[in-house]
């Protein structure tokens, strides 16, 4: 599993039901598109659950590494984005684990993200596994995670370039009020043509 995402900030008096309308209008685009197991169509409006901007930011994981070439490079769709926004930089983590939770046959509304900075490695014992018990930890936090009420599908990535711990959520209706994320997204639709497919718990 790769998880990906790229934001569109838009100017703060920027009009967001154009972009709903926008993503009415193609939703469906990618509800077939083998190799994807789930796209969510997100986005932040300002002064709404905290957010200081105007923002898409779709967020994907994807089962086939080659499905996502080809929707990046191969001419798979995100030249639609290029075309009207100019070209993004992509975010990209390796999964890590992915969790279903008991709000899986739902339409989420609500998404939340969690970014954190991994440390260098804590362990005094000199082994270099101190980001290992990290990961085993965040692993066992996000099963769970799944029992919570209201949890379609959770799940678990980091960027080993930057050493970035990336934790996203998908709600049935609203993110709660306790939930430690660093953003809070409206979800606008979800294709999952492969969510069957997503493992479910742990990567390895």
């Amino acid at each position: 599993m790769y998880a990906m995402q790229y934001e569109i900030t838009v100017p703060a008096d920027y009009d967001m039901n154009i972009l709903r309308a926008r993503v009415a209008a193609a939703r469906h685009v990618l509800d077939d598109r083998p190799g994807l197991g789930l796209k969510a169509y997100v986005i932040r409006e300002r002064r709404v659950d905290g957010s200081p901007v105007n923002q898409y930011a779709p967020f994907y994981l994807w089962n086939d590494p080659g499905a996502m070439s080809h929707f990046l490079f191969g001419g798979g769709g995100f030249e639609r984005i290029i075309r009207s926004f100019g070209r993004p930089a992509v975010l990209q983590w390796t999964g890590v684990a992915s969790v279903a939770g008991p709000a899986r046959g739902t339409t989420p509304k609500a998404a939340s993200r969690r970014l954190t900075a991994l440390p260098v490695d804590p362990d005094l014992g000199d082994t270099g596994l101190g980001l290992a018990a990290r990961i085993e930890q965040e692993c066992k936090e996000l099963e769970a995670l799944a029992q919570v009420e209201g949890v379609h599908t959770a799940a678990l990535a980091v960027d080993p370039q930057r050493w970035q711990l990336l934790k996203f959520v998908l709600w049935a209706d609203s993110v709660p009020q306790d939930n430690d994320a660093t953003e809070w997204y409206e979800v606008l639709h979800v294709s999952s043509p492969g969510l069957a497919e997503l493992p479910n718990g742990r990567h390895w």
